[in-house]
């Protein structure tokens, strides 16, 4: 498979993609709404996402549902990171599986987070691991969705400068696709002008109201991303609001082509 036939996967060019993220529990432990892990892809298949982010486990258990499924897209998250609530430096990040194991199990592409709320040393570490990964993906035509990210940070002006600054690393290192948390219309639109590089949104924690999460969808959509990640503002939400919110954002993702 070419890195192309992969990207056209993840990324469609007839709308911009919906991906549901299920891959909390390589941080979060056990966490509401996801209590089953394998449950979401049965409860959600149906609700026009384009497909899920989610873990090596996930994907083992789940490999007859994709295989009745194949229009849905496999994201395999290969890396974790502790302590996610330390903003000071305290963090650690790793690999937990590999490029070549992706490629195995058949997934469409791979993700990993760059945290930057962390020692110079490890960002210098965290800089020689992502720049390994993207090699063995460019190898194995396989795209990497790298997420620049001060994880558990307060969504303030500063992070969200910052996480901007941190998009460009990201994009020096060879990411193939850059997930990052909604950093306002403005700076969604530079951001893909400038780095001409596929931009996806991070939905976030469940917060607000259902329909700040449908606008800030239409503002990620007007400025030019290539998709949505967007989790627990659904599947952690009543399930008729979260039915609701999905079929908003479905209408709106299909409202777009992209240039082949």
């Amino acid at each position: 498979m070419s890195m192309e036939y992969r990207m056209r996967r993840t990324l469609p060019s007839d709308r911009a993609a919906i991906i549901m993220p299920v891959d909390h529990g390589l941080i979060f432990n056990r966490i509401e709404g996801l209590e089953t892990p394998s449950a979401p892809f049965e409860s959600w298949a149906g609700s026009d996402i384009t497909g899920f982010m989610m873990t090596p486990g996930q994907v083992k258990q789940t490999e007859a549902f994709f295989a009745r499924n194949p229009q849905l897209t496999r994201v395999l998250t290969i890396d974790t990171y502790y302590d996610h609530t330390q903003l000071d430096g305290g963090g650690s990040h790793s690999l937990i599986t590999t490029v070549e194991e992706a490629v195995r199990m058949g997934v469409d592409s791979v993700k990993m987070l760059f945290p930057w709320n962390i020692s110079r040393a490890e960002r210098a570490a965290l800089c020689n691991r992502v720049g390994k990964v993207v090699t063995a993906c460019d190898a194995w035509d396989i795209p990497l969705v790298l997420e620049p990210v001060l994880i558990g940070a307060p969504r303030t002006e500063e992070v969200v400068v910052e996480e901007e600054k941190v998009a460009r690393i990201a994009y020096d290192l060879g990411a193939h696709i850059i997930k990052i948390a909604f950093p306002g219309e403005e700076r969604t639109r530079r951001l893909v002008e400038e780095l001409q590089v596929p931009l996806v949104i991070a939905g976030g924690p469940l917060s607000g109201e259902p329909a700040e999460t449908v606008d800030a969808v239409a503002q990620t959509i007007r400025a030019g991303a290539r998709g949505v990640i967007v989790g627990r503002n659904i599947w952690q939400r009543e399930r008729t609001a979260a039915e609701k919110v999905m079929s908003e954002i479905a209408t709106l993702t299909r409202s777009v082509e992209f240039a082949d």
